[in-house]
């Protein structure tokens, strides 16, 4: 009898996490950000890859390590409402002066995904043009709620990164 219980509470468990994951990618939880910045893409992207100096000008992402190469783990920690948090997220993308794309997890796939991105792209005035969000999936994602509202740091940094781009243009 406590075998059956045990095995119908386990596999409605089991259900429920697959139906709300599934519902997380079709309806998933997005930040999307844009900013002109008068400097260059090329400029730009070294500045956004430059992680060692992140700690110098980025009021979000406060220390970064590793490389923009696909398949390479950064060492990121954030700073969100006075909280300090570190993820290791999955370069999936690094397009030098195009895109910068990574995916992090929380503790397992399927729980809390977030895939975070930088676009890149030439103006006619030899500015950028970036586009920077998250799209986050995960079964837990429908339970986050205000934890994974940085658009508000995302801006930030942006202004930041702005700054610092500009900086080396002028």
């Amino acid at each position: 009898m406590l075998y059956r219980v045990l095995l119908i509470t386990l596999g409605s468990i089991v259900v429920l996490g697959a139906g709300l994951y599934g519902w997380s990618r079709v309806s998933p939880t997005e930040i999307h950000t844009e900013i002109e910045i008068d400097a260059p893409v090329e400029d730009v992207w070294h500045v956004l890859t430059g992680f060692s100096e992140y700690e110098e000008w980025n009021p979000f992402m406060v220390k970064a390590s590793g490389e923009a190469q696909v398949g390479e783990t950064l060492v990121n920690t954030l700073v969100t409402d006075g909280s300090t948090m570190t993820i290791k997220p999955q370069v999936t993308v690094a397009d030098p002066g195009q895109e910068l794309r990574w995916l992090g997890r929380f503790v397992l796939p399927g729980v809390v995904e977030g895939e975070h991105y930088f676009l890149l792209e030439p103006t006619s005035d030899n500015g950028t043009r970036l586009v920077h969000g998250e799209t986050f999936t995960g079964m837990l994602v429908p339970f986050a709620g205000g934890m994974l509202d940085v658009g508000n740091e995302f801006e930030l940094m942006n202004q930041a990164l702005k700054a610092r781009a500009e900086g080396l243009t002028h």
